[in-house]
């Protein structure tokens, strides 16, 4: 084999996962079409887990130095905001940070780490057998597209991409201005709507729906005149908007493969699910994708799990990549809600979201995806099973076994495994991705902490 994994796309998904495979010492080489990184800032917003999973490897002092917090974010552009201060997380906040700046950190990472990473080299043939892959020339042991929404390895690998075609377009403009408006800006009216947020370096991203220009399909690029008038029409002034990064527009095709792994065949990213960028969701589920299946892939490609542990990635991942579609549907009927009857719904729903805080942290703690659970299969499980944690010291995507008090024989089995021991609140094995393991409420944890390691030291 020339390589354990060819990862398709080197986009922030990719190269995140490819970080995550070198940090086990597996051979990865990453492909990718275009022959440079694109200018463009693309996502942008980056929420709360993202941040606590990147900062678990130490890659999220870039983004928190140079991004720009805020406090509150958007549901469907209604005219109350979503607290996200209230949420619990190091990190209560939406990072705006742009896309291509992730992208050149995490190459330069995996770049670090011993990735082979290779632009201009479209991927036209993916094949498979019981023993490996073929991707163009090349083979390996399995192979995941993280190679977008019109991904090859999918089509290839013959997965189903369910869901909606576009049925409307919206416009976006990554723009300096003179003249912006206060922080949290949304509006939507019977001329259609609009949110204005701000970006590091100055620059701010004006994006939502027009509905008097509706008559492409979304290919024609906006012009900064389209976006000056759209200005004046829907929030009711122009901005001073100049010099622009980045003019697009965008279609709310919604789809979710209907499978993330297919033999071999691993799918991440938005070559497992595309939506409307309502939310700022897209980038986050990708790389929390990455995260999930890194330490699993890297657990079976070094014999140390079976094959069957892959399963799970798509088990634990499809379900959420299903509830962002629906999420961002949800929100994209309301930004589209221009007529009499819609606003007045959008006027409601408002009003309610302020009225119960309840229901504000809720839609914080989704948006911000510190909500996502892998609830065990076993009804036995300790209830802390699959559930989030923060703070773990998880720099080197190994599993961590914390507890309150010493464990002298459980510690001692640890070391063998390669499990480093901490204290913690709980007596808790933490998987590399940062979820909970096992846990036990026993007053003399330290033999059944040692008993699990055996059980669940041939995946580490």
């Amino acid at each position: 084999m020339d390589h354990d994994v060819i990862v398709v796309g080197a986009g922030p998904v990719g190269l995140l996962l490819a970080c995550e495979l070198r940090l086990a010492g597996v051979r990865v080489a990453v492909l990718e079409q275009r022959a440079e990184r694109g200018p463009h800032t693309k996502a942008m917003a980056v929420h709360a887990r993202t941040v606590e999973q990147l900062a678990m490897r130490g890659l999220a002092e870039p983004l928190l130095s140079a991004g720009v917090r805020l406090p509150s974010w958007h549901f469907g552009f209604l005219g109350t905001r979503i607290d996200f201060t209230a949420i619990d997380s190091p990190y209560p906040f939406v990072l705006t940070f742009p896309q291509n700046r992730t992208e050149a950190l995490l190459e330069e990472k995996a770049i670090e780490l011993g990735a082979t990473v290779t632009r201009g080299v479209p991927v036209t043939a993916v094949s498979q057998d019981d023993s490996g892959v073929r991707v163009n020339d090349l083979t390996a042991a399995w192979v995941v597209g993280a190679d977008g929404a019109n991904s090859v390895v999918r089509r290839s690998a013959g997965v189903g991409f369910r869901g909606i075609e576009a049925r409307f377009y919206s416009y976006l403009g990554d723009v300096l201005a003179d003249d912006p408006p206060p922080p949290g800006f949304d509006v939507v009216n019977e001329h259609g709507a609009m949110m204005v947020a701000p970006m590091p370096g100055g620059v701010y991203r004006i994006a939502g729906y027009d509905p008097a220009h509706q008559e492409h399909d979304g290919r024609r690029e906006i012009t900064l005149d389209e976006l000056n008038d759209i200005c004046r029409r829907i929030a009711g002034r122009e901005f001073g908007v100049h010099d622009p990064k980045w003019l697009s527009r965008f279609g709310n095709t919604t789809k979710v493969a209907e499978c993330y792994r297919r033999g071999r065949v691993l799918l991440a990213g938005d070559a497992a699910h595309m939506h409307f960028p309502a939310g700022g969701n897209g980038l986050n589920l990708g790389l929390q994708d990455a995260m999930n299946l890194g330490w699993k892939l890297a657990a079976v490609v070094q014999g140390r799990a079976p094959a069957e542990l892959l399963d799970s990635y798509d088990t634990e991942r499809r379900p959420w990549g299903d509830d962002v579609a629906r999420h961002t549907m949800a929100q994209t009927a309301l930004i589209t809600a221009t007529t009499p009857e819609g606003l007045a719904l959008r006027e409601l729903l408002a009003d309610l979201i302020g009225e119960f805080p309840d229901v504000s942290l809720r839609l914080a703690r989704r948006l911000s995806a510190i909500d996502v659970a892998y609830p065990p299969a076993d009804p036995a499980a300790h209830p802390l099973t699959g559930s989030r944690v923060t703070g773990a010291d998880l720099h080197d995507a190994k599993p961590v076994l914390l507890s309150p008090r010493p464990l002298p024989h459980a510690s001692i089995t640890a070391t063998r495994l390669g499990v480093r021991v901490a204290t913690g609140p709980t007596t808790m094995i933490v998987r590399p991705d940062g979820y909970v393991w096992w846990a036990t409420d026993d007053d003399d944890p330290d033999g059944a902490a040692g008993t699990a390691l055996e059980a669940l030291g041939v995946s580490f």
